[in-house]
């Protein structure tokens, strides 16, 4: 197999592989609350998100996967020995997370391992810093959507506290588990529509880097692979991070958990709708800090909060630094070959 369609296969392989890393490191973005608040066992819990990842994935639109594909570095410069570093990057912080029930962002991860392997590849000057859909927009995306989540989640749950003030908490319950399981599906749903987009768009770029693609769009065939495969990660669960997201930052009554995933939906599918590749693990978790604000400062644990806070900082830098290190020793392998 020549060169370029060897290193073509490796991206593709690899695209696939973080989507599917991606599916059941983020699981808990979507399910972690109706877990832990009773209204869905596990499994039934990880079966519709795996389901409805997909369908997210192949109905939304290609907008993410533009900006991940070309926002952050012109194509046109792009290597197969590139891209195939800021994967590597990326899915060995994704796996290093996992293990330890951090629910770090793969959208840091994957940005920082562009940046790294490019800067490395082409120098500074070849990554977009400041453009519409550049580094410097993709980051402000980052950091203000889990505020959004924060604030939005807070005002839904004040609002559906007063408005149900007079209703008997037992009927305010029984309502809301039912409530709630519509608003997994619904961020399920907005999980799959940005998450498996950024595999699709680092797919599309190696295809045109490597000339089989003339202009920048996803084949259908790249959207299919890249549903299925986020679909299949997402239902292969991500218990250690579930426990993380849904029982250890706050305590959660079904209202509180129709209020978060409503609220992280809603700002994931607007970011999709943009092309703004946010991080769910970030919303998600802005949303439930938002819910458990409103009893009392106190009920949140901050002290967690605080150590996914220092994975998220850490990761684009880690990130960067590592691709940076593994593109060097890639080229030096492909020179001596």
């Amino acid at each position: 197999m020549p060169e370029t369609a060897f290193l073509l296969t490796l991206v593709v392989a690899l695209a696939l592989f973080f989507d599917f890393i991606n599916g059941f490191h983020d699981t808990a973005n979507a399910i972690a609350c109706s877990i832990s608040t009773g209204v869905l066992t596990p499994r039934r819990a990880i079966l519709m998100a795996g389901i409805l990842n997909f369908v997210g994935a192949v109905t939304i639109g290609t907008a993410v996967a533009s900006t991940i594909g070309k926002g952050i570095i012109d194509p046109s410069v792009v290597t197969q020995s590139l891209v195939v570093s800021a994967l590597l990057s990326a899915i060995a912080w994704n796996l290093i997370t996992w293990y330890w029930g951090l629910p770090s962002s793969s959208s840091h991860a994957l940005i920082g391992g562009i940046v790294g392997a490019g800067v490395a590849g082409h120098g500074l000057g070849a990554i977009h810093w400041v453009s519409a859909k550049g580094v410097s927009q993709i980051v402000q995306s980052l950091v203000f959507s889990p505020i959004f989540g924060f604030i939005i989640a807070f005002f839904l749950l004040v609002g559906l506290f007063w408005t149900l003030r007079n209703m008997l908490p037992n009927r305010v319950r029984d309502l809301f588990r039912i409530l709630q399981i519509g608003a997994a599906a619904f961020i399920s749903f907005s999980h799959g529509s940005n998450d498996a987009q950024k595999a699709m768009g680092i797919i599309t770029m190696a295809l045109v880097s490597a000339g089989y693609l003339h202009d920048f769009k996803v084949p259908l065939w790249v959207m299919l692979l890249c549903a299925i495969s986020m679909g299949l990660g997402t239902a292969s669960g991500g218990i250690r991070i579930i426990k993380t997201m849904g029982t250890k930052i706050v305590k959660l009554q079904p209202i509180q958990g129709f209020a978060a995933d409503m609220t992280s939906a809603l700002v994931i599918t607007a970011a999709s709708r943009l092309g703004l590749p946010v991080s769910t693990t970030h919303v998600s978790a802005g949303s439930i800090m938002g819910v458990g604000s409103t009893q009392r400062f106190s009920a949140v644990r901050w002290g967690v909060a605080g150590n996914m806070l220092m994975a998220w900082i850490m990761t684009i830098p880690i990130t960067a630094g590592l691709a940076y290190l593994i593109y060097q020793v890639f080229s030096q392998l492909l020179r001596w070959r």
